[in-house]
């Protein structure tokens, strides 16, 4: 009973991704070949508001619902590793038509397909975590 806040967030906004067809194979298809800005919209509000909240946790030193500060830690200054884990990611969304956050949602919705493409995802986690202390962190 205690996650089930979690749970009604994420149908939340599993349903807002759906209605906003932000999980549409056709509409993420279309982002790829620059044909339509629709996805460019969604996900740069995104990246706007993220800046917003970011900037507002750390100029009013927002706490967590524990109580506890909240604590954004510096990034390492990796070019390098950025740009490969971003290429990688790319490639994977464009192959599969879905981010790995979707993909869930696209099952709920009945594109059973998806299960492939979790089980690669899940297969992927488990390569990287076979491989993690030899990559460069």
């Amino acid at each position: 009973m205690k996650f089930l806040k979690f749970l009604l967030v994420g149908i939340f906004f599993g349903i807002v991704l759906v209605k906003s067809e932000a999980v549409s194979w056709y509409r993420i298809f279309e982002m790829f070949k620059f044909q339509s800005f629709h996805m460019y919209g969604i996900i740069g509000s995104a990246v706007f508001l993220g800046i917003l909240f970011l900037w507002m946790f750390k100029k009013f030193k927002v706490n967590s619902i524990a109580g506890t500060p909240i604590v954004l830690p510096p990034k390492e200054k990796s070019f390098t590793r950025y740009i490969l884990g971003g290429t990688i990611f790319g490639f994977g969304w464009a192959l599969a038509g879905a981010c790995p956050g979707p993909m869930y949602i696209l099952l709920g919705t009945g594109v059973f397909s998806m299960l492939i493409v979790i089980a690669a995802a899940m297969l992927g986690t488990f390569v990287y975590g076979l491989l993690r202390n030899r990559l460069p962190h």
